[in-house]
């Protein structure tokens, strides 16, 4: 089912997980993903990483390649289709790939039946993307990219072609992209994005319920009328508030930080940061939010002890 159809019966509940690192295997996901299914699962998310430039030494030469630190992820949402009676949503990038590889990719996913995907740009961890004509640089070439196969209309023109049904969504950002200059020139970006076919969007991960009022706010007021899906994260230790900022480019609420700072103990914390979170989805919930996204990191203790706190 696509994301916009479930959306019609209820809110949506859906996880964010990674691949493995290279060389492991499916294990812990299937392990996480087994503790949440007493929980109304609907959709499970599977990120995507580009390539990162890295020197691999040979016995008489170093050579350099590219390297996918979690490869896996076409593999592992097939395997996650074939497991569990959930919807699957892989994550498509425009980093890594030349758009003909994306559109085999896409052929792919189509093939094993995937009816919904998350489009972003992706972010290189040690070097700039590469700009040629062959590969996209912004995600509303991408998104465009599958509105024409979902109309049949492919790179490489075939004989009585047959259209995707893809569902697209995109990324929003309450607190701005860190690249963007400002909030607005970010919205802008959006509605380009919705304009060019995305029909859903799943904000960044958001800690304070303000913050998210705001952005649906501004979104009303530009006219992007699509369903918006709040990303929440269990937060069980203050070790995570202090970091999370740093690499996702977030902010903490005050309360949030004050209440973690009066912990004593490690299960304190995993108490206080647990409820706080829970009492944000139940506020965005009740707000009328299209549904909850919540990004795991592979952390399954802390989902199902978020998810009980939510849903009992």
């Amino acid at each position: 089912m696509k994301v916009t159809e479930k959306i019609k019966s209820g809110p949506l509940l859906s996880i964010e997980i990674l691949p493995p690192n290279r060389g492991q295997n499916m294990a812990e996901i299937y392990e996480v993903i087994d503790q949440l299914l007493d929980f109304p699962l609907d959709l499970i998310s599977v990120t995507r990483h580009p390539p990162e430039v890295t020197y691999l030494e040979l016995p008489d030469k170093i050579i350099k390649v590219p390297k996918v630190k979690r490869p896996g992820s076409l593999g592992i949402a097939a395997a996650l289709v074939k497991k569990y009676n959930l919807e699957v949503m892989p994550h498509v990038l425009c980093y890594g790939m030349s758009k003909y590889e994306i559109e085999d990719l896409l052929i792919d996913l189509n093939l094993i039946g995937i009816k919904n995907v998350f489009v972003i740009r992706g972010e290189y961890e040690n070097h700039p993307p590469a700009e040629t004509k062959d590969e996209y640089q912004h995600a509303v070439e991408l998104v465009a990219h599958i509105s024409n196969l979902n109309r049949g209309l492919y790179l490489y023109p075939c004989e009585n072609a047959q259209p995707t049904d893809f569902c697209i969504g995109v990324a929003g950002y309450p607190e701005k992209h860190v690249e963007s200059p400002n909030l607005s020139e970010d919205l802008r970006f959006l509605k380009a994005k919705i304009e060019a076919g995305a029909e859903f969007v799943i904000t960044q991960m958001i800690f304070d319920f303000e913050v998210f009022m705001r952005f649906r706010e501004r979104l009303a007021e530009n006219f992007i009328n699509v369903p918006l899906i709040p990303g929440i994260k269990p937060v069980v230790s203050l070790k995570t508030i202090y970091n999370l900022p740093r690499k996702f480019f977030v902010s903490i609420p005050e309360d949030f930080i004050s209440q973690m700072k009066e912990a004593r103990t490690e299960e304190d914390e995993f108490r206080i940061g647990t409820e706080y979170m829970a009492k944000l989805a139940e506020k965005l919930l009740l707000s009328g939010a299209a549904g909850i996204h919540i990004f795991t990191m592979g952390k399954g203790r802390a989902t199902r002890a978020l998810l009980r706190a939510i849903y009992g």
